[in-house]
């Protein structure tokens, strides 16, 4: 895994008004833990903006005055509520010889023909898994291949598994998956309305039909019936 470097200077104060300053100083006050008694130290705001403003995991490589290395990882920090500004850090040190678990983002690699060829659209569901390992072993992010990935086909934590590290997470837990896209449900629905409204509309055209052919049917019939009586009326006054 890529490794940052940041410089931190010991404090020799803890208090509250130490800890103003170093913040109005554009410092942020820092402390390490892991590696027995908590070292407190602090370290420029800006030395934050690779390690902090990156979708990317990285270790730390803390230089302090004394030009003692430690390495670490960002365990927690915390942010103003209004402007954002950092204003605490605890980082854990890194022992080769002792698991760490840590955040790892999850990288998508190929093509799925199940959004290409199928009209589906990809969710991920997890962009970022629990993985533990040895510091050595952590790496930089988890590929996920799609290039086989069809439409309703889903990609589990457990075909991410390796002997080199261990995902922290249920072996069903769904990485990502193709989904029918919104815009083909309603096109199914809007497809299957029309179908049916065909449907009513040429069987009201067939009862109307029929109705019409039987209306006209009872207008023949009382046409004739009015000749034939025309005709009777007829006969009777040639015999008188």
């Amino acid at each position: 895994m890529k490794s940052i470097t940041i410089k931190g200077s010991k404090r020799e104060s803890v208090g509250k008004v130490a800890t103003k300053a170093l913040r109005n100083a554009g410092r942020v006050p820092s402390v390490l833990y892991g590696g027995g008694e908590p070292l407190h130290f602090s370290v420029p705001e800006l030395d934050f903006s690779k390690l902090v403003y990156t979708p990317n995991a990285h270790t730390v490589e803390i230089i302090l005055e004394d030009d003692s290395k430690i390495n670490a990882i960002l365990q927690d920090i915390q942010f103003h509520p209004l402007t954002d500004k950092i204003l605490h850090a605890d980082f854990y040190q890194l022992f080769d010889d002792k698991e760490i678990s840590m955040n790892i983002p999850v990288k998508v690699e190929g093509a799925a023909p199940g959004v290409l060829n199928s009209g589906g659209v990809l969710s991920r569901n997890k962009r970022k898994l629990r993985v533990k390992a040895f510091p050595a072993n952590l790496p930089d992010f988890l590929t996920v291949d799609i290039s086989k990935l069809e439409l309703g086909n889903k990609i589990y934590t457990e075909s991410l598994q390796n002997d080199s590290y261990s995902i922290l997470h249920p072996d069903n837990t769904v990485v990502c998956q193709v989904r029918t896209s919104r815009a083909s449900i309603v096109e199914e629905e809007v497809s299957e309305e029309l179908e049916g409204a065909e449907g009513a509309t040429e069987g009201t055209a067939k009862k109307d039909d029929a109705a019409q052919k039987d209306d006209t049917s009872k207008r023949r019939r009382a046409k004739v019936f009015i000749i034939s009586e025309k005709c009777t009326t007829n006969v009777v006054r040639i015999f008188r």
